[in-house]
């Protein structure tokens, strides 16, 4: 079987199945959980469900004391701390005071990012899109993979988008320091490599039984779409003119609940052993777009095991100059 074999389940679940459907029977009591931006959105969703289900959930967010006040419904299984997935020296102390409290990790679920954001620099002048959503979260999982390598099946979960579609990497500018900067195809340049990151970190948690997957969650009003003008948002479809939900939002976008389905599904479901670094969508394997009328799909280029492997090292080297 390849790496990514992306041929469907036929898992028992659908795009509007929710958290407590895929969640259903599952005991998550002693299990150490991290959700990036697990105090809003899809991450706020996916921290509740986690911990209804007895999981200990740490929140790393830029500022803690906001996500801990958004959190405190959920009770003392959920904590937080400081994180800022911009900046890598953040994200180095929180691994290792991760690190120094905790024994294990479980489950890394990588659900942080921002989407078609204005052009901007993180770290040593990374395009602020591909330094946040995918830098920032492989130097995270980076600092930890020692301490999910001595857990028994750790899994991590990366949350990329169908807007993959809309660039595969830009291997000879990725940062567009020679090209205009659009915001969509940076989006998409940065959940491309979402999904290889997954495809290369699951060769690299093998050994130790570990697994990784990435997954397009659905689409979702959720304050990603903060970027986003109104005007925007209904060009595209999204709105109507009155601001609200359009005819086509409201048939065709899942709720929160809905959204974070796939999520815990990847990061739970016993169904994906032996199916690492695939990538996922309405709580089953996705297979390739050409085969998935009505459904988003993966395009070739986000499960190239050879150029996950190419944005690996490449990742490396420019981490090693943050």
């Amino acid at each position: 079987m390849a790496l990514t074999d992306q041929t469907p389940l036929n898992a028992g679940f659908d795009a509007t199945s929710g958290s407590e459907d895929v969640l259903a029977g599952i005991d998550l009591t002693g299990k150490t959980v991290i959700v990036t931006g697990g105090y809003s959105g899809l991450g706020f969703e996916t921290t509740r469900a986690l911990a209804g289900h007895g999981a200990r959930v740490v929140v790393p967010a830029r500022s803690a004391a906001r996500a801990e006040a958004a959190l405190a419904e959920l009770g003392d299984s959920v904590s937080t701390a400081t994180m800022d997935l911009a900046d890598i020296a953040s994200v180095r102390a929180f691994a290792q005071a991760f690190t120094d409290d905790h024994d294990k990790l479980d489950l890394l679920i990588n659900n942080a990012g921002v989407m078609a954001s204005p052009e901007g620099r993180v770290g040593p002048g990374w395009e602020s899109q591909f330094g946040i959503n995918h830098m920032g979260h492989f130097a995270l999982t980076k600092a930890l993979m020692p301490m999910m390598a001595a857990t028994d099946g750790a899994r991590v979960v990366a949350l990329s988008s169908m807007a993959h579609r809309n660039s595969d990497i830009r291997w000879d500018d990725i940062h567009y320091r020679t090209e205009p900067y659009e915001k969509w195809k940076a989006y998409g340049q940065s959940k491309t490599a979402n999904a290889l990151f997954a495809n290369a970190l699951s060769r690299r948690l093998k050994p130790t039984g570990g697994l990784a997957f990435s997954l397009h969650p659905g689409a979702i009003f959720t304050p990603l779409q903060r970027h986003l003008p109104k005007e925007e948002q209904i060009a595209m479809g999204w709105l109507g003119e009155d601001g609200e939900p359009s005819e086509m939002a409201q048939a065709n976008f899942k709720t929160p609940d809905q959204g974070c389905a796939t999520t815990l599904w990847a990061a739970t479901s016993a169904r994906l052993e032996g199916r690492p670094g695939v990538y996922c969508e309405d709580c089953d394997v996705s297979g390739p777009t050409a085969d998935m009328p009505g459904r988003a799909g993966v395009d070739p280029h986000a499960t190239n095991d050879e150029s996950a492997e190419r944005l690996w090292a490449m990742s490396e080297a420019m981490l090693a100059e943050a």
